[in-house]
């Protein structure tokens, strides 16, 4: 039996941007910026900015309610892929693979409610209708 479970918080660093897989689902790549809890001592505080990909509902639910900067929390698996970059050159990639994601707060000047979705259910259907509204307003 294996286990791979990451849970990880922190702030967006650049806005998602929503695409389609070739079979039209949903996707969203993003970064999270998370402190490390341990400073050595006379050392500052250190940062790592790790690489995450949400599909389907979840995708959207992340591309609409978050920004550069927005506080996020999430669970979700690690998983690997290698592709070819436009020089030639081979590459392996990293990535959370989010299974649930949820506000956990925000900048001081926004907060929002905590409200969260998973993979595996949605408690509303995304859609977009042109509203800035959040679905709880």
């Amino acid at each position: 039996m294996a286990i791979n479970t990451v849970a990880i918080m922190g702030r967006l660093t650049y806005n998602p941007e929503l695409k389609s897989t070739n079979t039209g689902i949903s996707v969203t790549h993003f970064q999270v910026a998370v402190d490390r809890s341990y400073v050595p001592k006379g050392q500052e505080k250190q940062t790592d900015f790790i690489d995450c990909v949400a599909f389907r509902q979840t995708a959207e639910f992340v591309h609409r309610y978050f920004n550069k900067g927005s506080m996020i929390a999430l669970d979700g698996s690690l998983q690997s892929r290698t592709y070819t970059d436009k020089n030639g050159n081979d590459r392996k990639v990293i990535e959370v693979f989010a299974n649930n994601v949820s506000f956990c707060g925000g900048k001081k000047e926004e907060a929002k409610p905590n409200v969260s979705v998973t993979k595996e259910e949605s408690s509303y259907d995304i859609i977009d209708d042109g509203n800035d509204k959040m679905p709880w307003d």
